[in-house]
């Protein structure tokens, strides 16, 4: 069975924009941070069981690539999927897009580390178990 795409719905407002009225290209990431993060909590890993579980992540590595600008007061949806999970980390393919029209794409590496000692720890098992459930196949 196939994990169905997590889809994150944002408004652009003028705070995210330039003074053209463009989505700042640097926006696009937090975008994906907040996708990223409602996927998390949608599996039961909000901050909560973040903080008490003495982890955190990180951002280790970012790849996107542009395609079409997202402009003010558009309705975007974000996605968040897993592409890959690995000891201590994982992949997420994300993309922007307005309608159908895709505006940006990319995959963002995440590293859990221990939140005391900043070095890398080990995924806890049964998030690993329901990542996996959630990994969507490679496209």
């Amino acid at each position: 069975m196939i994990a169905a795409e997590f889809s994150h719905k944002l408004r652009v407002y003028i705070e995210d924009t330039d003074a053209g009225g463009i989505v700042y290209y640097v926006n696009y990431l937090k975008f994906m941070e907040r996708a990223r993060t409602e996927f998390m909590r949608s599996l039961g890993y909000g901050k909560d069981y973040i903080f008490n579980s003495n982890l955190m992540f990180v951002v280790r590595d970012v790849a996107v690539t542009y395609m079409l600008p997202a402009r003010l007061d558009d309705e975007l949806h974000v996605t968040a999927d897993i592409a890959r999970v690995r000891g201590a980390g994982m992949v997420f393919r994300q993309s922007v897009r307005r309608g159908e029209a895709l505006l940006a794409q990319g995959e963002i590496t995440v590293a859990c580390v221990d939140r005391a000692r900043l070095k890398p720890r080990r995924l806890p098992q049964e998030m690993v178990a329901q990542l996996h459930l959630k990994q969507q196949p490679e496209a």
